[in-house]
């Protein structure tokens, strides 16, 4: 796995910020990002909540390259980019943008619901989401074997 100073760097020039406004934007010194982007030191945790706090991403996040999460800013008419490369060090995560394919819409909404903090917010999600899982591993019944008095489909 790359060193960190690797993804802090890719992800700095994603979101086209200079050496000067990161560090001040993170609170933190440029030559200290200027030695973690060429693998001279480890960041400290503090450093990297500043970081991940200055790019406006979850802290996982700084451990994969930014090019990992084209897809999720892509229209749906660009070409997205390959999923298959992900090396992230959160295993959840990948497995999630793997599983979302083309169809990203729902991943981004919770993000951005995610992100938001809200904790009202959150729970309603979450007890919706419980129900729609809940729904999800439900069998389904044939319609011939349903007992009586059960809804039958308009015969026609």
């Amino acid at each position: 796995m790359p060193h960190v100073g690797t993804y802090i760097r890719a992800w700095r020039l994603s979101q086209k910020y200079s050496e000067n406004a990161l560090a001040e934007r993170a609170g933190i010194q440029t030559s200290l990002l200027q030695n973690l982007e060429s693998e001279q030191i480890d960041p400290s945790v503090s450093t990297l909540e500043a970081l991940a706090g200055a790019f406006k991403i979850p802290l996982p996040w700084l451990f994969m390259n930014p090019s990992d999460f084209e897809l999720l800013c892509k229209d749906d008419d660009e070409e997205s980019c390959a999923l298959s490369h992900l090396t992230g060090a959160d295993p959840v995560l990948e497995k999630i943008l793997l599983a979302t394919g083309h169809d990203r819409s729902l991943y981004v909404l919770l993000t951005a619901l995610l992100h938001s903090g809200e904790p009202k917010l959150l729970r309603a999600a979450e007890v919706s989401l419980r129900s729609l899982v809940k729904q999800s591993k439900q069998a389904t019944v044939p319609w011939q074997s349903r007992p009586p008095g059960h809804f039958e489909p308009p015969s026609d």
